[in-house]
């Protein structure tokens, strides 16, 4: 019964807005204060999915620009291609800096920014078509982050070395890297030995490294924090070991994430790695700095709704984009007497991925289609297809 009504009075609290004495709903003094620093790495990781979003169709515009072109030219010569790779490691230093001060089951979700952003962005300045399921997925995914922002637990925390050196040696976390290295390791072998590729293995590889990248991210990232605000922790040998894991596990997710858009369509990809990410990273965050310890079962279950309702804005969002995008037209090189022309889809893709670690996730792709043609007769025809 005591522990009901504690649920309930922290459920009223957080809808306590503008009100004298206690309340600390989202608008009230008492809960600004007490989430001050939290709400610094909001702004820092919506501001840095933004700006992603921006990069990212600043260099779809540069990809379509020069794929019209009569004489195009490789993207990565084009300034504006790179203007939108500078804005994307801008983006992505943000995501990295807002684990240093907020928890990973706050940051972690809001990932569902920079695909709403996206469309947002395409439909104002590329002209895209605005459809009904996307303003249904928006208003999901706002919604969604907004429930996150409130119920994501409040629990602060500095990240020093010994903090991190405690954790990593903790029970809870020993057990939990032991069962993601047996499943990871499973999951491993059907897809080297037995040959199978399918989606669910490929994201479930990437969510489990993800996992050991959120982690080490946050220790990376508030350890810096750390030394700026108080006393240097980059003499710990910790600093370095989960520097490594961090680097590490980023190549390793990249890789495997680059083989799922290889053989699936990105409408599919994107929201089942938004959701498998989001998921690991929170559970991540909940087993190694206990981000959850002391929380009311009411608020974690909303803050739970909030991350179903993000997940569902992302699959409205990203829902049959890519089939749009199809019946643009080919960059026709023209008949040549004597020859077959034969088309070529050129599939310039940006793989932005939400890892926190300053960069550009990019591939490039050539896929021929399945019909054998004589090499010496095949003349191209090219398609750029750049998605989000």
């Amino acid at each position: 019964m005591a522990a009901a009504s504690a649920a309930v009075d922290e459920l009223s609290r957080n809808f306590t807005y503008w009100a004298l004495g206690a309340g600390n709903g989202s608008l009230s003094g008492a809960w600004y204060g007490r989430n001050q620093i939290h709400l610094l790495g909001v702004l820092l990781a919506i501001l840095g999915n933004l700006v992603m979003s921006i990069s990212l169709n600043i260099q779809k515009y540069s990809h379509v620009q020069m794929a019209h072109r009569e004489h195009p030219r490789p993207y990565f010569k084009s300034v504006l291609w790179w203007a939108g790779a500078a804005l994307m490691a801008v983006g992505e230093t943000g995501n990295f800096a807002a684990y240093g001060f907020a928890p990973i089951t706050l940051i972690a979700p809001l990932g569902c920014m920079s695909v709403t952003g996206s469309a947002i962005i395409s439909v104002m300045f590329l002209k895209e078509n605005l459809r009904a399921s996307d303003l249904l997925g928006m208003t999901l995914a706002f919604a969604g982050t907004y429930l996150l922002v409130n119920f994501a637990p409040s629990r602060s925390q500095s990240i020093s070395a010994r903090t991190v050196q405690y954790y990593f040696i903790g029970w809870q976390f020993l057990i939990y890297v032991i069962l993601e290295i047996l499943i990871f390791c499973t999951l491993l072998y059907f897809h080297k030995r037995k040959g199978m590729k399918h989606m669910v293995i490929l994201l479930t590889l990437v969510a489990l490294l993800a996992s050991l990248t959120v982690i080490s991210v946050k220790a990376v990232s508030g350890m810096i924090t750390f030394s700026v605000t108080d006393k240097t922790q980059l003499t710990y040998p910790i600093f370095y070991i989960m520097f490594i894991i961090m680097i590490a596990s980023c190549v390793f997710q990249v890789k495997f994430l680059h083989q799922a858009t290889k053989l699936y369509d990105t409408t599919i990809v994107v929201p089942v790695n938004h959701v498998l990410f989001t998921t690991s990273a929170v559970i991540a965050g909940i087993i190694f700095y206990q981000e959850f310890l002391g929380a009311a079962f009411l608020t974690v279950f909303i803050y739970f709704f909030g991350c179903l309702l993000s997940f569902l804005g992302v699959f409205l969002v990203t829902r049959n984009r890519e089939k749009e995008h199809l019946p643009q037209s080919y960059i026709d090189f023209g008949n040549i007497p004597g020859k077959t022309v034969y088309s070529l889809i050129y599939d310039g893709k940006l793989y932005p991925y939400k890892l926190v670690v300053a960069g550009i996730i990019w591939s490039v792709k050539i896929n021929i289609k399945r019909n054998s043609y004589p090499q010496e007769n095949v003349y191209l025809m090219m398609k750029p297809e750049v998605t989000f």
